[in-house]
């Protein structure tokens, strides 16, 4: 028999030994476990399509581009419900929006969902309704009231529509926890994803009125912090918006918050939200792209109307923009799909097609290469396969590494601009009205 102490001994280390499976497992944000594209999964499917069914494909109602996260054997993403208005009442709606009318959408009411589903069967267990606007602004045709990926800390999710609102639920309940409403002008809709750092909701607002970063109590939603961006020299306030997600690094010991706004980068302190050091990169403004990080270097697109891509050195105070620019380069920069850094090589594909693969030391051209069709979603890396999704729905399997190999193209019927996800042995996809499953035949 087991005495006491050695019985909550054992139990303690399967609950540790449980605790860690989570981590590696799931996918809890926008781009995965450490928000840079790269997972430590098997046996992830190079063929689908044709006679290659998918595991399940499952309806989803609404409008969406977030991706799905996992969570233990749950699926998780967000999508909208949206009521039409009259072809009279949009053109006068749209008549007073100061961008190109004929690239934004609008509606009577949008409602917002949190959506659960099995992970084996793709069968939706819940939708819950968390928010309804009536009049919503307009949003860019490209766009949806549900672009931004929620996130979980393993009991709470974090579903975030930019103004519309942001809101905590319970994951096993559904119960909601809390809301909050940041609003800021965005003009064309939200972008930016919520992340997670220890007992803090992270968040980049960048609208045309203000921009900020803001740190909310997970718990209650109440701000523990807000700074604000450096000042944006611009004629026009939509060259102020921004719409990237912010990633949390490391560096000799010292936790960094990265967020790229309208012509500015900075670093923050994470806990207080005290500046480190911010680096300008001109007029580019609207990003999009996550950065990513690797070895003292982080890694930076810079948006519209001529998007470059800069290397950063992250050791440093104040003003670095003179001084710690390792590389730049402005060859097939994308403009919406994040890059992805791994084994020395920096990995991307520009809106219009084109791949790339640079050293991510020097910012030589390793290959590029053209792909067919027109890119949003973002690349990812797991079980030696590159995986880059078009908005057309083909998805091309690339080999990593110095030479240009690809491996499979594989076609599913829908477009396509949410970044896709690894559940286990499998790849999830969602396109305009699914998700799908895909995984090696069992």
């Amino acid at each position: 028999m087991f005495s006491g102490r050695l019985l909550r001994i054992l139990v303690l280390l399967l609950l540790m030994f449980a605790a860690s499976r989570v981590a590696a497992e799931d996918w809890l944000q926008f781009r995965g476990p450490s928000g840079n594209g790269c997972a430590t999964a098997k046996n992830l499917p190079e063929s689908w399509g044709g006679f290659i069914a998918p595991a399940w494909q499952t309806n989803i109602p609404g409008n969406g581009w977030s991706s799905p996260i996992i969570v233990g054997d749950r699926i998780w993403l967000t999508s909208a419900e949206q009521t039409a208005l009259t072809a009279k009442q949009r053109e006068a709606k749209l008549a007073t929006n100061p961008i190109l009318t004929q690239d934004f959408q609008t509606h009577s009411a949008v409602t917002l969902f949190a959506s659960e589903l099995d992970l084996s069967t793709g069968k939706i267990l819940r939708a819950i309704e968390l928010f309804t606007a009536n009049d919503p602004a307009p949003i860019h045709a490209q766009n949806s009231y549900a672009s931004p990926t929620p996130a979980c800390d393993g009991e709470r999710l974090y579903c975030h529509f930019g103004s519309l609102g942001t809101v905590c639920l319970n994951i096993q309940s559904g119960q909601v926890l809390w809301k909050t409403q940041l609003s800021v002008d965005d003009i064309t809709g939200p972008g930016g994803s919520p992340i997670l750092y220890q007992n803090t909701l992270l968040l980049a607002c960048d609208g045309t009125d203000q921009q900020f970063v803001i740190a909310l109590d997970k718990l209650t939603g109440k701000p523990v912090w807000k700074t604000s961006r450096p000042p944006i020299a611009a004629a026009d306030n939509k060259h102020k918006r921004g719409f990237s997600t912010p990633l949390v690094i490391t560096f000799n010991g010292q936790e960094q918050l990265i967020s790229v706004g309208a012509q500015w980068v900075c670093s923050y302190n994470p806990t207080t939200g005290k500046e480190i050091w911010r680096s300008s990169f001109g007029a580019g403004h609207a990003v999009v792209p996550r950065p990513v990080y690797q070895d003292g270097l982080v890694y930076i697109c810079t948006g519209f109307m001529k998007p470059e891509l800069w290397a950063i050195k992250v050791d440093g105070t104040g003003d670095v923009t003179n001084s710690h620019l390792e590389w730049s380069v402005d060859s097939q920069v994308p403009e919406l799909s994040s890059p992805l850094v791994a084994g020395g090589e920096l990995y991307f594909v520009s809106s219009k097609g084109v791949a790339s693969c640079l050293d991510a030391k020097t910012g030589d051209e390793v290959w590029k290469h053209r792909l067919s069709g027109n890119f949003a979603a973002s690349p990812i890396l797991a079980d030696d396969k590159l995986y880059f999704t078009s908005q057309e729905g083909v998805t091309y399997v690339l080999k990593p590494g110095r030479k240009f190999e690809e491996i499979s193209t594989n076609h599913l019927f829908g477009q396509v601009q949410a970044s896709p996800a690894i559940a286990g042995d499998s790849l999830l996809l969602r396109t305009q009205s699914q998700l799908f499953r895909l995984r090696n035949p069992q």
